[in-house]
């Protein structure tokens, strides 16, 4: 499957730039996947107006791939996807399939993303650690001779590895590679990225995605430039793939087309900058950064169960959790920021997407 392969219209929904939330991943008290909760979940971010979903990624728990969980579970978000009627009416979409684990695991996911019919896979490189540049690149190439590829720059914070401007040259030059997500969480690192893309002149078919829910704001509002063969050339990331997006989806959404509205006017606010630091502020409850992140997906179970579409905030690991201190912070930022959670929106539709 190449680029061309991607329907027209889903490939100019992810190069305009759209809002796709990292699914979660519903349990029961058991720890048996909830299929019930799990669509539910996939229906409310389509009714938030999500661009796609992103499905067997970091916040989907890679675990699931251990557990059996990895196909059921990709499954369910593209029946979902094509059955559900969304508000406003059905729109293009752009599915993305997460891969992981050394290069066989990883072209076997790729091909059963495919099958399914996914757009793209998400690639993390993370079962990768100690492997040298070009045995990087082999499998990025390897991978993308099954499906177009979306990079990953994970934090090593959640077991990403540091990677050069000059691999993401390389990784860029991939004919079959359509966007980056960028997630190091590091400014010199994102740099890295988009520097990278620039110089492999392949800024017009690598759409720049943050990942980097500590920056989202910013990210979305700054014109980045660098300098190739003496000229001048400016990029932008144009939406975002982003973990902290699996909750308060809705005013995600809202927030990323007043972005795009700011950039296509010229005109951007002081209120909107403003809005960088609170966003940041949620974040650092959400991703539990005052225990180096170890809460970071039982804090996003813990905003869909307070609003009652997750029973509870069970993980496949029993010692992912809350950390201590991390719910309050999770109930100062709710309460200081309304303006930035859809607990209204939630309430009004959570017993039809759980029908």
């Amino acid at each position: 499957m190449k680029i061309d392969d991607i329907p027209a219209a889903s490939l100019a929904l992810l190069r305009r730039g759209t809002a796709i939330p990292a699914h979660l991943l519903a349990l029961d008290g058991e720890r048996r996947f909830d299929a019930r909760r799990q669509r539910a979940m996939s229906r409310y971010y389509l009714d938030a107006g999500a661009g796609g979903l992103a499905v067997g990624v970091h916040s989907t728990q890679f675990a699931i791939r251990e557990a059996g969980l990895y196909q059921p579970v990709l499954a369910l978000a593209m029946e979902t996807a094509r059955e559900w009627e969304p508000i406003g009416g059905r729109r293009p979409l752009f599915m993305v399939a997460g891969l992981a684990g050394r290069t066989a695991q990883a072209v076997q996911e790729a091909g059963i993303a495919r099958g399914i019919g996914y757009h793209a896979g998400l690639l993390s490189l993370a079962a990768m650690k100690g492997a040298s540049e070009d045995e990087l690149i082999a499998h990025c190439e390897a991978v993308a001779a099954v499906i177009p590829l979306v990079g990953f720059y994970l934090q090593p914070a959640v077991g990403g590895i540091e990677l050069s401007a000059h691999f993401w040259q390389r990784f860029a030059a991939i004919d079959n590679v359509v966007a980056i997500k960028m997630a190091p969480f590091n400014r010199y690192r994102t740099l890295d990225v988009i520097r990278g893309v620039v110089a492999a002149g392949a800024q017009e078919r690598v759409t720049l995605y943050t990942g980097n829910d500590d920056h989202i704001v910013l990210d979305l509002l700054a014109p980045f430039t660098f300098q190739r063969d003496g000229a001048d050339v400016t990029v932008r990331i144009k939406g975002g793939l982003l973990g902290h997006w699996s909750v308060w989806t809705r005013r995600a959404v809202q927030l990323l087309e007043r972005i795009h509205a700011a950039v296509e006017s010229g005109e951007v606010s002081a209120e909107l900058l403003a809005l960088d630091a609170q966003v940041t502020d949620c974040n650092s409850a959400l991703f539990d950064v005052a225990h180096s992140f170890h809460g970071c997906i039982a804090g996003c179970h813990e905003i869909l169960r307070r609003q009652g579409l997750l029973e509870g905030i069970w993980c496949l690991d029993p010692q992912e959790g809350l950390s201590l201190g991390q719910a309050a912070e999770l109930t100062r930022v709710h309460d200081a920021y309304p303006h930035l959670h859809d607990d209204a929106f939630v309430a009004a539709n959570r017993e039809r997407w759980l029908a």
